[in-house]
């Protein structure tokens, strides 16, 4: 299991794909590990170099003193291709993981030859809903909150047709570290990137759930309006949509990747 010490945080993570390949980044959402890509593996590492990593706080990565922000997400990237010598790679984040690109296409841009930005906003809910979250957690565990949340990620003719898939996504959360999580929610609590956005400079696809309940596709489409030259999507899925919609994710997303 590869593991490299960054300044902060020591950070596991996994190479797939052949090594002359493109390296593409995949950024995970709140509460789970490298492997809610799994979906993507069999289509991507086709055409890519894949490198996935688990975030601060999150899988086999350590996990630092909390709060954590946007801003120590994003350095932890920039700092994860510094250790493995990588100058210019392309990206995918959902979620909390499309924050962290968010962030990276402001302040790193020179680093990424293109972006993907999934199920995310410039803003997610209000402070008064992510304390309640970490209230939750800090007193009954990830138990407290893991149904409730996949219920939220997944629509509910999904997790119907597909209970395994969904019993996985409960089990990924119920094992994430609470005080990892419970840092990792304040970052997105505390984060407003409405009136920076507009500084990304790097080709980007936002791409957005028609289910999705927690980044609506409206707030894609703020993203799009204010980061110049952007391309916007739409797949019928609710949250996590590489799941839920993966033939049609893998479609969009290898196509913007490979324009």
């Amino acid at each position: 299991m590869p593991f490299v010490q960054l300044p902060e945080v020591r950070i596991h993570y996994e190479w797939s794909g052949a090594e002359n390949a493109p390296v593409l980044l995949f950024c995970n959402s709140l509460g789970t590990t490298l492997e809610m890509w799994e979906p993507q593996m069999a289509a991507f590492a086709k055409q890519f170099r894949v490198l996935r990593y688990d975030s601060r706080g999150h899988g086999a990565s350590s996990v630092p003193p909390g709060p954590y922000s946007v801003e120590q997400l994003a350095g932890d990237v920039v700092h994860l291709l510094d250790e493995l010598s990588l100058n210019r790679v392309l990206f995918c984040g959902l979620s909390i993981g499309g924050m962290t690109g968010l962030r990276l296409g402001t302040v790193a841009a020179e680093r990424f030859r293109k972006i993907v930005l999934c199920n995310t906003a410039a803003k997610i809910g209000t402070a008064e809903t992510w304390n309640a979250r970490i209230a939750a957690v800090q007193q009954g565990g990830m138990k407290a909150v893991a149904t409730t949340v996949i219920e939220r990620w997944l629509s509910a003719n999904y997790r119907t047709t597909h209970p395994a898939e969904t019993a996985r996504g409960i089990a990924m959360l119920e094992k994430a570290n609470p005080e990892g999580y419970v840092a990792s929610c304040a970052a997105v609590r505390d984060m407003d990137q409405r009136e920076t956005i507009a500084g990304v400079r790097v080709a980007t696809l936002i791409l957005s759930g028609t289910l999705d309940a927690v980044t609506p596709p409206a707030e894609g489409c703020l993203i799009a309006e204010r980061v110049k030259g952007a391309r916007f999507t739409e797949v019928h899925a609710a949250h996590l949509s590489n799941w839920e919609a993966e033939e049609e994710f893998n479609r969009e997303v290898l196509n913007f990747l490979q324009g």
